[in-house]
C-alpha cells in the first residue's frame, strides 16, 4: 500500500489548549515577544523543539515501573550501559541529565582558551559550551548546504577542504577534537553521509585528532543513509549506526531526541584518560557515574527508546510526516529549506519576509505571527540565535540564513494537526506584509534566544 500509517495506536489523550487571537496578542506582549517565555498552557501546537517533547511507548512506561533506583550500580544503569554499548561499541559510557551536560563536561575537560573545534555545524548549546571556556567553534558547511534550495541529499556533510584548511591554519595541536553533528540541525536538519564521516576520519587520523559525533539524531541519520546512500539499503539501522560510531572516538548525545525520552543524555568514548577526567567532573557536578543526574526510571526509558528509534517502520512514518508537510507548503509557495530534513521543516524567513532586513529579525517576526494567528509555537534559527553581537556597540554580524524551525515532537501529533499547521502558515504567508520588524531590548551574554526581550521596532 502507498499510504504510510503511524506504526502505533493511541491509548491516552491530552487536551489541547485553545485560545483566541485577542488572548494570544496579550500573551505575546506579556512574554516580551519571545515565545520561549510563553506558558505551555497557552500553546495549541508546540513545535518549539523536538527535544524531550515526544510521547513514550508502553514499553518505555513498563520499563520505568521496574526501574532500580539504587544510588550506585543499579540494574537500570546496566541496562542503559549495555544498550548504548550495543549500539556504539564504546568502552566508557557516562549518563548525564541531558546532552548539554555532556557537552559542558567535554569542553571543560578537553578544551582551553585559544583551542579550535571544527564541526559541520555547532548547534546553540554546543557552541556556547565551547565558547564559554574560551575556545572557538568553527562551522564547516559544504557549498550545497549554503544553498537552501539545493536538492543534494547529504547537505549536512562537513566540508573536507575547509577541514584541511583549518588544520593547516591552526595546527593539529590546537584542535583537541573535531565534531560531526548528525543530523545537522543548524543547517536544516540535513543528514551526513557515511562516506563523509569516513573521509573526515581519514583526514583526522593523519593529524592525530579525535572525532566526536554529536549523536542526538543518529537514528534519523541512519535512516537517510539507508534510504539514499548506495550500498546501505539492505543494512539495518542498527548496523548503520554501529558503522557510524566505529568511525569516531567518542560521542555526546541528548537522549531527548532519538532516545525518545523526556530527559537524559550521555557521553561515551574509548580513551581511558578522557574517561578518568570526565568521571571526576561528572561526580562533582552531575552525580555518581552510574546515574549521572538521572533517576533509574529515566535510564530505563532511554535504554528502551534508543532501540525503538532504530525501528525502520517508526523512521519511515516519521520521515513521511515531514515530507507530507513539505509538499503541502511547497504547493502553497511557502519558502522552505529543501529537501526537508529529518526532524523539522525549516522556513526561509528572509524569503518569507522580503520586506524585512536581517537587522529586523524576520525570524522573530514570523514566529510571533504563527503564534498570533494559530497558537503555534516555533523557533527562530537566524540572527538572534546565531548572529554575533558587536563587542563595541556597533552593528552585529547577522547569521548566514534567517530560518524558522518547526520541530516535530515524536509520536505526538496526528495528520489533522499538521494540516492545521499548513493552513496557518498559508494564511500568514498570504498576509506576510503585515509581519513587523523587531528589536532586542534585553539580552544575556550567552544563548540569548532563550530569554531575550523584544519590542516592535519603530
Amino acid at each position: 500500500m502507498r499510504t504510510i500509517i503511524e506504526p502505533f495506536r493511541i491509548k491516552m489523550t491530552e487536551a489541547l489548549p485553545i485560545t483566541d487571537r485577542g488572548d494570544r496578542e496579550a500573551l505575546l506582549a506579556e512574554a516580551k515577544y519571545n515565545v520561549f517565555l510563553l506558558d505551555a498552557q497557552h500553546v495549541t501546537i508546540d513545535l518549539l523543539t523536538d527535544s524531550g517533547t515526544g510521547a513514550m511507548s508502553d514499553r518505555q512506561w513498563a520499563a520505568m515501573m521496574v526501574a532500580d533506583e539504587s544510588y550506585a550500580g543499579s540494574a537500570s544503569w546496566r541496562h542503559f550501559e549495555q544498550t548504548i554499548r550495543n549500539i556504539t561499541g564504546f568502552k566508557h559510557i557516562f549518563p548525564t541529565h541531558q546532552g548539554r551536560a555532556a557537552e559542558r563536561l567535554l569542553a571543560a575537560t578537553r578544551l582551553k582558551p585559544g583551542n579550535v573545534v571544527p564541526n559541520n555545524s555547532h548547534f546553540d548549546t554546543t557552541r556556547a559550551n565551547i565558547e564559554f571556556v574560551g575556545a572557538t567553534a568553527v562551522d564547516l558547511l559544504t557549498p550545497e548546504a549554503r544553498d537552501l534550495q539545493s536538492q543534494d541529499r547529504f547537505k549536512g556533510n562537513l566540508d573536507l577542504a575547509g577541514l584541511e584548511k583549518v588544520i593547516r591554519d591552526e595546527g593539529p595541536a590546537n584542535i583537541p577534537f573535531c565534531m560531526i553533528t548528525v543530523t545537522n540541525n543548524a543547517a536544516g536538519g540535513q543528514p551526513v553521509s557515511m562516506e563523509n564521516i569516513r573521509r573526515v576520519k581519514e583526514i583526522l587520523v593523519r593529524h592525530d585528532i579525535p572525532l566526536i559525533i554529536d549523536a542526538c539524531r543518529f537514528a534519523e541519520n541512519a535512516f537517510f543513509i539507508n534510504r539514499y546512500e548506495p550500498g546501505h539499503s539492505k543494512s539495518s539501522l542498527l548496523e548503520i549506526a554501529r558503522e557510524m560510531f566505529a568511525l569516531s572516538d567518542g560521542a555526546t548525545m541528548s537522549a531527548k531526541k532519538d532516545g525518545l525520552a523526556n530527559i537524559g543524555g550521555f557521553f561515551a568514548c574509548n580513551n581511558d584518560d578522557w574517561a578518568d577526567d570526565f568521571r571526576n567532573l561528572l561526580i562533582l557536578t552531575e552525580g555518581f557515574p552510574t546515574y549521572g543526574g538521572l533517576a533509574g526510571r529515566d535510564l530505563e526509558a532511554v535504554a528502551v527508546g534508543l532501540m525503538e528509534a532504530l525501528e525502520i517502520n517508526y523512521q519511515r512514518y516519521r520521515h513521511a510526516t515531514v515530507e507530507y508537510i513539505a509538499e503541502k507548503l511547497l504547493a502553497r509557495d511557502v519558502p522552505i529549506v529543501r529537501p526537508p530534513g529529518g526532524h523539522a521543516i525549516f522556513i526561509d524567513a528572509a524569503a518569507f519576509c522580503p520586506h524585512l532586513a536581517a537587522s529586523d529579525y524576520p525570524g522573530i517576526g514570523l514566529v510571533n505571527a504563527l503564534y498570533l494567528e494559530g497558537g503555534i509555537r516555533a523557533v527562530e534559527l537566524g540572527s538572534v540565535m546565531f548572529g554575533k553581537p558587536a563587542s563595541d556597540g556597533g552593528a552585529e554580524t547577522p547569521a548566514p540564513h534567517e530560518l524558522v524551525r518547526l520541530a516535530f515532537p515524536r509520536r505526538v501529533y496526528t495528520q489533522s494537526h499538521f494540516d492545521y499547521v499548513v493552513e496557518v502558515l498559508d494564511f500568514v504567508h498570504r498576509h506576510r506584509d503585515a509581519i513587523k520588524p523587531f528589536r532586542i531590548i534585553r539580552q544575556p551574554p550567552f544563548l540569548r534566544h532563550f530569554t531575550a526581550h523584544f519590542a516592535l521596532a519603530g
